[in-house]
């Protein structure tokens, strides 16, 4: 009996200690962060970010433990809904247009800040076309990042303004990412391409180019152009890494409006301008963690048929800690 008693009191002592190992090595373990984000100036935030560790900073703060971050370059927020959609990512930044149908179809996320605003123009190679009325009715293309992306939205607003079917140039147009549509129009292989900062920018500097008008003027960089988004499974499941999320993005906003050199700096590696000419596309957005528009635009989604599910109420889009319009 005693040694049976031995070998009981050996085996708990054995199972509590492998628990205790086992709570260590959880409580010990580096939490992980999947993100995604895209092209252009509008990121500028997330570089900034990314290079300073800042989320990784807020969260060790805020809890003490480390945190390994993976950022992702995406060409679409398509793609990143997708990423959201399978688990692959936990957060992303994207056009509004893609945040508000990820919303709107269940994808199980909300909007978690605003990121910036940009200005955004259709350029053209093609001396014809001067005004939308030159495109609707023709096979001439128009390049852009996406079906249902924010400059598919912009466009088919700008059509809507001119008196068009919002739809009448969806047939026309030719999904590439912001650097290709930019290449392509430059080449002469596609004779127009709807892009923003920095390569609307760019494509005004090139004489060869000229702006189709009606676009600039549907939706301003005041207005919200990249979000952030969450997953609802991360800002419920660990609410301290979503904090942590939040603070850093509204740290690399702050920064930004501050030291706009300083932020320039940073960002002009990853988009191949001078220190002079990023500075000068920096300072041309609008970058703030408050939304503008956003339930204006989602309206006009769902009355032209973009979306489903028109949402009843600002909130039905974004997480409480959001503000705006």
């Amino acid at each position: 009996m005693k040694k049976k008693q031995f070998l009981m009191m050996g085996l708990c002592a054995m199972l509590a200690a492998g628990a205790a190992g086992t709570m260590a090595q959880a409580k010990d373990e580096t939490a992980k962060l999947n993100l995604a984000y895209q092209y252009g100036l509008a990121y500028a935030p997330l570089i900034v970010a990314q290079e300073n560790g800042m989320i990784e900073a807020a969260y060790k703060e805020a809890t003490g433990k480390e945190l390994t971050v993976t950022w992702t370059q995406m060409n679409s927020g398509a793609d990143i809904n997708t990423g959201i959609a399978s688990g692959d990512l936990q957060a992303g930044f994207m056009g509004v247009a893609p945040a508000i149908t990820g919303v709107t179809s269940g994808l199980g996320y909300k909007i978690f800040t605003n990121i910036s605003g940009q200005e955004h123009g259709l350029m053209t190679s093609d001396p014809d076309v001067n005004e939308l009325a030159d495109l609707v009715g023709t096979d001439k293309q128009v390049a852009l990042v996406n079906n249902g992306s924010i400059q598919h939205i912009i466009l088919a607003r700008a059509l809507d303004h001119a008196g068009f079917d919002a739809h009448a140039l969806d047939a026309n147009l030719v999904i590439l990412s912001h650097p290709d549509g930019m290449a392509s129009l430059v080449s002469g292989s596609l004779p127009c391409h709807l892009t923003t900062n920095p390569y609307l920018y760019q494509e005004r500097d090139n004489a060869d180019l000229h702006e189709v008008s009606g676009i600039s003027d549907v939706w301003t960089a005041e207005n919200s152009f990249i979000v952030g988004i969450a997953s609802e499974t991360l800002k419920e499941d660990d609410p301290e890494l979503y904090q942590a999320l939040c603070d850093a993005v509204a740290e690399a906003i702050d920064f930004i409006n501050e030291n706009p050199e300083e932020a320039a700096a940073i960002t002009c590696e990853y988009d191949g301008n001078s220190l002079e000419d990023e500075t000068e596309y920096m300072q041309k957005g609008v970058y703030s963690t408050e939304t503008t528009g956003v339930f204006e635009l989602a309206k006009f989604m769902a009355d032209n048929a973009f979306i489903e599910n028109a949402p009843e109420e600002y909130t039905d889009l974004v997480f409480d800690n959001v503000t705006g319009d």
